[in-house]
């Protein structure tokens, strides 16, 4: 009897699962691209019969175009709203390798992107509810493209604009790309350009085989969700830029994997719009050959209340940089320049990295332009050293209107952190070494209002002082500790320096607390000395 009692409710169940309409793979707002006449062969030219399935699904109301394992070749497709286009496992859309197979597309936006392409394989414009799923393929014929050949020694711009984008989304609302993996861009792999509503989450980008190769451009973007990504990049791994006047607002990213070309997570280059309200959380950064950590502005614009926390890196160019410069490009050509932007409210809080290379990391702005409200926590970093006693002297130039990358001033003057025209500064707890001896000073200060130093613990080697100041005012030393053998914990010069106090300060290993080039005011209370 129960026998027959778990038999007949097997098929009673069953006879209700079988009765669910979103289980009949075949039912309403499903179009299987093979019903359109796409070929799964590799060879044959798709794009008809993947628009005819999107157009069919658009014009039913909405709902997925489904890509059956497979490989799928096509030029551009253009999506609609209310689409999804699902990639099963096995799937692979493939990029063309001719050129005339993505049809030139320019937006109703203009941006300064104008100048980087108009040609894609996924486009879609002013479309609400679009997503792109699945754990199959999306790959781009990227290595098919000739990025260094006649044409770019003729117009640079016309260079970028013979190879396509992967994925372009422009003014579009309520954007969901999931579990996909995108492979070998011949340009920049996904741009995302004046839209609202992101969700990016799960996804793998593995893109160098071409220059440009960015892996993710959030551009003049609100409300976006970037997680649990994996990136190998060519270019910038996640870049924020605002190539337009609408800043990125309200950006998260978290939980990713990231190895770059360039950098891993940056604010910038284009800077028109500015950034706010912007967090980058709980993430790992290795192999990155120039900054880990990008943050700058240069054509206008303000970036305000960015927090950064829980990151670790290794084996990266630099760690942070941060740049307030004055390019002043504007994003159309017959705009007048921007004026000068503004950086400030930044926190990077826990954050670890081994293997830093031996330029070091900087913080910068212009004179009677400071990078303000700056604080940095529970940092751990050990560079590669090597830094020789004529580098710990160099005059740092401003070049105001050079491009900014974390090596735009060569080596610093400090193995650990460089910080010039900024106001209210933190360090509390940040502790630096190096692999091999480095003869430069662990920080360097100059024309710097408001500085607190907490807790700092750093290596030394030779008779740089450990930290170096000039025309720094309003400073506070706390909870420090000079390393045994030090010839000076804190050189003062400058006219512009005074109103410096050392509190609770273990000096001890330190032969001289301070030296000072003149007569600046520097109060010293329950430090341990000599």
């Amino acid at each position: 009897m129960f026998k027959n009692y778990l038999r007949n409710l097997r098929g009673f169940v069953l006879s209700i699962l079988l009765s669910v309409p979103f289980l009949s793979i075949g039912g309403p707002g499903y179009f299987n691209i093979s019903d359109y006449g796409a070929k799964a062969d590799g060879t044959t030219l798709n794009t008809t019969s993947i628009q005819s399935a999107i157009d069919a699904c658009a014009k039913s109301g909405g709902g997925t175009v489904f890509f059956p394992a497979g490989k799928y070749l096509s030029g551009t497709i253009f999506l609609k709203s209310n689409i999804t286009l699902h990639l099963d496992a096995g799937a692979v859309l493939t990029g063309s390798k001719n050129l005339e197979d993505y049809p030139v597309t320019i937006s109703k936006i203009r941006s300064y992107t104008d100048n980087y392409t108009n040609k894609s394989l996924i486009y879609g414009e002013d479309l609400d509810h679009i997503s792109i799923t699945g754990t199959g393929t999306i790959d781009g014929n990227g290595a098919s493209f000739d990025a260094d050949g006649e044409l770019r020694k003729k117009d640079l711009f016309e260079s970028y604009k013979a190879r396509p984008y992967l994925i372009r989304i422009i003014n579009c609302k309520n954007i969901l790309v999931r579990d996909v993996t995108i492979l070998n861009s011949p340009m920049w792999v996904q741009h995302y350009l004046s839209c609202d509503g992101i969700n990016i989450d799960g996804i793998r980008v593995s893109s160098r085989v071409n220059h440009n190769n960015d892996g993710i451009d959030i551009d003049g973007c609100n409300n976006v969700r970037i997680s649990n990504c994996e990136i190998i990049s060519g270019d910038d791994a996640i870049v924020l830029k605002s190539c337009l006047d609408r800043p990125c607002r309200n950006i998260t990213v978290t939980n990713c994997v990231i190895s770059s070309n360039c950098s891993a997570f940056k604010l910038g280059t284009e800077t028109n719009g500015g950034y706010q309200n912007i967090t980058f959380s709980n993430s790992v950064i290795y192999d990155t050959q120039l900054a880990g950590i990008t943050l700058q502005m240069v054509d206008g614009g303000k970036l305000e209340r960015v927090s950064i926390s829980n990151i670790t890196m290794d084996n990266v160019g630099t760690a942070i940089f941060i740049r307030l410069g004055n390019r002043a490009r504007p994003f159309k050509e017959y705009m007048a320049k921007p004026p000068m932007g503004l950086l400030s409210d930044v926190i990077i809080n826990n954050v670890q990295a081994a293997n830093v290379g031996n330029t070091g990391c900087s913080i910068t702005g212009l004179p009677n332009f400071p990078v303000k409200n700056i604080t940095l926590a529970n940092i751990r970093f050990t560079f590669k050293g090597g830094g020789t006693p004529d580098l710990a002297k160099r005059e740092i130039p401003e070049v105001p209107e050079k491009y900014p990358e974390y090596n735009m001033f060569g080596k610093l003057p400090a193995y650990g952190f460089y910080c010039r025209h900024a106001e209210n500064l933190t360090f509390d707890d940040v502790e630096m070494d190096f692999t091999l001896p480095d003869a430069r000073p662990a920080i360097v200060c100059d024309d710097v209002n408001g500085l607190q130093l907490l807790k700092i613990k750093a290596t030394m080697a030779g008779p740089e002082p450990l930290i170096r100041c000039k025309d720094v005012k309003n400073m506070f030393v706390q909870s420090c500790i000079a390393p045994p053998g030090l010839e000076t914990f804190l050189q003062i010069d400058g006219a512009g320096s005074g109103h410096i106090t050392l509190l609770g300060n273990d000096l001890s290993g330190a032969k001289n607390a301070v030296k000072k080039d003149g007569t600046q005011e520097v109060y010293l209370d329950s430090n341990r000395l000599k």
